[in-house]
């Protein structure tokens, strides 16, 4: 089965086909938008996680005329009202980097004490397949550090302190992050339901 990946960030690439492969679908052609330079980029212009997630890859599924996997993922903080939420990848402007959104929100931070840093990861999963679209959401709630630490993964994952954990996103190694984060969460839904449709008589 091909499907493709509706992003050409390269990390999350990278961290997708890494659980997908990880995930006991088997036969899963992964193809990234890399394979169809004519696709356009998709404005993420949706109010939720969902109508992100679904507008990418039902965009991607008729440009690419395969199944398509988008998500749209983010953190939100309590003290900040829920923000950065769908904001995430562009909270320090348009054009910003994972440092200045990294800058802006421990600014926003400031003087919170420890037990009102809560907060949460959260990713919606949309696969378009034909007409049909389906959704699949994942959690992981934590907190949020006074600075970054650890030099793996990307975004928000130097202060995002998993619950029950001590060490950042960022401290973890790929396979401990992956055994938790709201992205893995999400693609285990999908994968349970691409294995119960690949043994029902109706086939995606």
């Amino acid at each position: 089965m091909d499907i493709v990946l509706a992003t050409r960030n390269r990390k999350k690439i990278q961290e997708m086909r890494k659980i997908l492969k990880d995930g006991g679908v088997h036969n899963l052609n992964v193809l990234t938008l890399d394979d169809f330079p004519d696709c356009p980029e998709v404005i993420e212009d949706g109010e939720t996680f969902e109508a992100n997630a679904v507008k990418k890859a039902v965009h991607i599924c008729r440009c690419t005329g395969l199944t398509a996997i988008a998500d749209d993922s983010g953190l939100e903080v309590d003290a900040l009202n829920g923000a950065p939420g769908v904001w995430s990848a562009r909270y320090a402007g348009e054009s910003a980097d994972d440092a200045a959104n990294l800058e802006k929100l421990l600014d926003g931070m400031k003087g919170v004490a420890p037990v009102n840093r809560g907060a949460r990861f959260v990713c919606c999963i949309a696969m378009a397949s034909g007409e049909d679209v389906r959704t699949f959401r994942g959690y992981v709630e934590g907190g949020i550090g006074t600075g970054p630490r650890g030099e793996n993964g990307f975004g928000y994952d130097p202060v995002f302190y998993p619950e029950g954990n001590d060490r950042t996103f960022a401290e973890m190694s790929d396979k401990e992050k992956n055994a938790i984060s709201h992205r893995a969460r999400a693609l285990e839904a999908l994968q349970r339901y691409l294995l119960e449709e690949k043994e029902s008589p109706k086939k995606l």
